[in-house]
């Protein structure tokens, strides 16, 4: 988008402080294995919508897969020379420090993946007070998205038998069969599609829901130990806590651990991806 372009709609915004509106592109979709390769800031500024275009280029420190290639263009060459995520931080912390975020999908995709990339770059950044405005929301909204809507973009096909259950399935089949006709990037296998699909239980702490808030307390929700408390398990087991730490769990959700093992408190807003969200529903759902 030019300057041009940008000025022309300014006046539609009314701003208080900062919105960034942000994209990202990466190896992949899982922000805990996956790395950002591009990241594309346009910053207005209030009160007129004034802004600051900002793009990065960045070394994942892994190949990108074929696969990604394919999609966004950017290959291994493009990034050789480029600083790594962890070089950036400190730059794009105080980019984005008081801004509100905008942008496409940003709740499901970029800003877990932005989260993600600070903690692995020890980088304490907060969605706490941050406002979103997620234009993929919107238009969720705004537009039809039901099954009748789905059958006709994907297939071409008048939905005439609705509110039936057989007919419904049957359509819902249909419409599977005709987005994977039309995506070809669309994951195959259910292990990949569950992750694509899922949403997250807005009780969980951590983005894989490794820990969840269970009246007020940090519990274990997973294993043997699903429902106890991590601050009596800092207590009497500190070991289970250690073990978590040497394993392969998420960055965010070792983070966690280390704060209750070094006995700071940790408050039920703010903790994780899913309570800085919350209170954001999502729209498909309702």
């Amino acid at each position: 988008m030019v300057p041009s372009q940008l000025e022309t709609y300014m006046h539609k915004w009314q701003l208080d402080r900062p919105l960034a509106v942000f994209d990202i592109e990466a190896t992949g979709i899982n922000p805990r294995t996956d790395r950002i390769i591009e990241l594309s800031i346009i910053k207005l500024m209030p009160p007129k919508g004034e802004h600051q275009l900002h793009s990065f280029l960045i070394n994942p420190g892994m190949p990108i897969p074929p696969e990604s290639i394919a999609i966004h263009g950017i290959t291994d060459a493009d990034v050789a020379d480029k600083p790594l995520f962890k070089t950036l931080a400190p730059e794009l912390y105080r980019l984005l420090d008081g801004c509100d975020f905008g942008g496409y999908n940003i709740i499901r995709f970029d800003i877990p993946m932005l989260i993600e990339e600070f903690l692995r770059a020890s980088v304490n950044f907060s969605m706490d007070g941050r406002r979103l405005v997620d234009a993929q929301r919107i238009f969720h909204k705004r537009e039809p998205r039901d099954l009748k809507a789905a059958l006709q973009f994907y297939c071409g096909e008048l939905f005439l038998e609705g509110h039936r259950a057989e007919a419904d399935a049957l359509a819902t089949v249909r419409v599977l069969e005709g987005q994977f006709a039309k995506y070809s990037d669309l994951p195959r296998n259910l292990d990949d599609l569950d992750k694509y699909c899922n949403l997250r239980d807005p009780t969980w702490v951590d983005r894989d829901g490794k820990l969840r808030w269970t009246n007020g307390e940090i519990t274990i929700n997973f294993g043997k130990k699903k429902g106890e408390r991590l601050t009596e398990l800092a207590r009497v087991d500190p070991g289970f806590l250690k073990w978590i730490l040497k394993s392969d769990f998420a960055s965010d959700t070792k983070a966690i651990v280390t704060k209750i093992l070094e006995g700071k408190k940790i408050d039920p807003i703010g903790a994780g991806i899913a309570d800085q969200l919350a209170g954001l529903k999502d729209p498909e759902a309702e």
